[in-house]
């Protein structure tokens, strides 16, 4: 496919390493993933259908966690895997363009664990991809990929520099830019119409920048209850990809 619009970032260099059956599994399954090598228990290792050209390393389930942060629940299963290739977001928005998958833009969301979590409702829920800034957002990592559970190698992940124009190609690709802020007016029922709906959701506690917000077309916030402040980022978002499904 031609390349289109907004210029994504440069892969990085890094090699991450996922642990984990789902994760390790679903890398594996992942014709666009290249996985370099993989460590893991006899038992974990013999439930797999592994390809011969991966070089595999018996360990102990002691050995394998001195390969992954202290007390990550590696399952037996640690790989070692090159980050995907990168994806215009123009690509994407083309690929979406005759169908009504929701898009989901993350201004400086920076924790791993919620951009996993956010991946995997991406999935559930047929979202067309997530977009996130460059620099303002955590890298592929076996934090991500556990979080995730799969939906890192299923779900297109965009990184884009500058976030403002991003969201104007968006806009551009005829979808209706909705902001969730507690301060917003209107809830998120009110403002979907039946629009193709691109979600905006800001990092925890700041929330989205003011450019940002001026960058969509409504703000709209969740009837939640006045016992809770706010809701984590990556469950306000499952909460909206399921509004955006069920309207």
């Amino acid at each position: 496919m031609a390349r289109r619009g907004h210029r994504p970032s440069q892969a990085s260099s890094n090699r991450p390493r996922f642990w984990g059956r789902h994760a390790v599994i679903a890398a594996l399954a992942n014709p666009n993933r290249t996985v370099r090598k993989i460590w893991g228990t006899r038992e974990a290792l013999a439930a797999l259908d592994l390809p011969p050209v991966v070089p595999i390393t018996y360990a102990e389930a002691a050995d394998l966690g001195r390969l992954v942060p202290a007390d990550a629940p590696h399952q037996g299963l640690v790989a070692e895997v090159d980050p995907l290739e990168d994806m215009w977001l123009g690509d994407l928005l083309h690929e979406g363009q005759d169908d009504q998958r929701p898009l989901v833009v993350l201004d400086q969301v920076t924790d791993p664990h919620n951009v996993g979590a956010i991946l995997r409702s991406a999935a559930a829920f047929d979202a067309l991809g997530i977009v996130t800034q460059d620099r303002h957002a955590p890298p592929e990592s076996g934090t991500v990929a556990r979080s995730a559970s799969g939906a890192l190698e299923t779900v297109p992940w965009i990184r884009v520099v500058n976030l403002a124009r991003a969201l104007e190609e968006i806009a551009e690709a005829g979808f209706w830019r909705i902001g969730l802020t507690g301060h917003a007016n209107q809830t998120l029922a009110q403002a979907m119409g039946t629009q193709r709906i691109c979600i905006v959701l800001g990092a925890e506690g700041e929330g989205m920048r003011q450019n940002t917000e001026a960058h969509c077309d409504e703000l709209a916030k969740l009837p939640i209850s006045s016992k809770v402040e706010s809701l984590n980022v990556s469950n306000a978002a499952a909460i909206a990809l399921y509004a955006v499904a069920a309207r």
